[in-house]
């Protein structure tokens, strides 16, 4: 029976996960309506204690971790133990720490989608519409591709890592307290820098926010235009906005909504990029045509900017390395409850496209609404006894 304990452990904690994954599945409007808070108590609170170290601290515990498997597995092979019961204590190591992961994070997939927390509208589009939100987009990233600082070979002069993840919080209390949007009203302290960059950059990954320590840490070998909202993605993590798409989304509201034009840039050329290969990705000659023409109005500050990015990540990713990194978190994102996978973070596009149309579009688009004024005769007639004939 002893054997069987760590099994038996591992059941226990795996129920409880699926136990807490189907209440919230019957239950979302509750969840929605509580938990999103009280998480975001937790994790602003982890943050705050875990901010006391420069580094990631789950970084090192993952380390521990590992080195002790890997410890108790050569004792047991070298002292003989039972490697079944072995193998049933790892499994239930990993079985709670999922679990807890579950139960103070993983269940934000079943809230409500962040359109509702910021009164969008979500509605189907047409491909005009999504060629208009692209155009518009990329209108704004090539006015402020001239006004952030560069370098004399034309590629952005940003402050550093730690200057910049310093920053990065404004947009999300501006959004808090100008706009009243609860949803941001999260932890806003300095996303850390990852260690083994090279590994992550090798798999393309940018960023990590690990919900049991409340750390938002983000790859310090991302492409400097693209920094800002990586950071601003990160920290919406770490927010309790656990979907891609909504964690992209907001990234480009607070981006937006940053007074400086570094952050603006970074958030507009990042819209631009996810509008636009939507826009090919629709694959009608309808759509190329309208890609190539809108592709040709790219100012040369932001071509040399997207060409780098892009150059970057092709240099660099290794593809073996990749796949490996994809297939992790894919499978990581749909067992958290969303079952987009990693598609997700290309279906913010529908997000920015009913953004741009609820709050560019139509505003310029609707009659101005001339307010009632009972003292202006070309709005009402104040001439008494007058018939209708003598007032015609």
């Amino acid at each position: 029976m002893k054997y069987w304990r760590g099994y038996i452990c591992a059941a226990i904690f795996a129920a409880l996960t699926v136990a807490l994954t189907v209440f919230a599945d019957g239950h979302t409007a509750l969840i929605d309506m509580i938990y999103p808070y009280a998480t975001r108590l937790i994790q602003t609170s982890l943050a705050e204690w875990t901010a006391g170290v420069e580094f990631c601290l789950w970084q090192l515990i993952a380390i521990v971790l590992v080195v002790v498997a890997l410890a108790s597995l050569v004792a047991t092979v070298i002292l003989r133990w039972n490697f079944f019961q072995w193998l049933g204590w790892a499994a239930a190591v990993c079985s709670f720490v999922f679990m807890l992961h579950t139960g103070v994070y993983g269940l934000n997939s079943n809230a409500g989608p962040i359109s509702d927390d910021i009164r969008l509208e979500e509605a189907d589009f047409t491909v005009t519409e999504l060629a208009d939100a692209t155009s518009y987009y990329l209108e704004i990233a090539n006015e402020l591709s001239t006004q952030v600082p560069r370098n004399a070979d034309g590629t952005p002069n940003y402050p550093d890592f730690d200057s910049l993840a310093a920053m990065a919080g404004e947009g999300f209390q501006t959004l808090t307290n100008r706009e009243y949007l609860a949803v941001f009203a999260g932890s806003t302290l300095p996303v850390k820098e990852l260690a083994w960059a090279d590994l992550y950059t090798s798999m393309g990954i940018t960023g990590v926010t690990m919900p049991l320590t409340g750390e938002a840490a983000v790859n310090p070998q991302t492409p400097v235009v693209s920094m800002p909202f990586t950071m601003c993605h990160e920290m919406s993590h770490r927010m309790c906005i656990a979907i891609e798409r909504d964690a992209n989304m907001a990234a480009f509201l607070a981006c937006d909504a940053h007074s400086d034009p570094i952050f603006r840039y970074s958030g507009y050329f990042m819209a631009f990029r996810y509008c636009y290969n939507a826009l090919v990705s629709t694959g009608t000659s309808a759509s190329w045509a309208a890609a190539s023409e809108i592709y040709a109005s790219i100012c040369p500050q932001m071509k040399q900017d997207l060409d780098d990015y892009q150059e970057f990540f092709a240099q660099n990713i290794d593809e073996q390395a990749s796949q490996v990194g994809d297939a992790v978190n894919d499978t990581y994102i749909k067992v958290s409850g969303d079952e987009n996978g990693t598609v997700s973070y290309d279906l913010v596009s529908d997000l920015l496209v009913s953004w741009y149309i609820q709050e560019i579009y139509l505003p310029a688009h609707q009659e101005e609404i001339i307010p009632f004024d009972p003292t202006d005769r070309t709005q009402v007639d104040l001439r008494e006894g007058l018939t209708v004939e003598d007032k015609e």
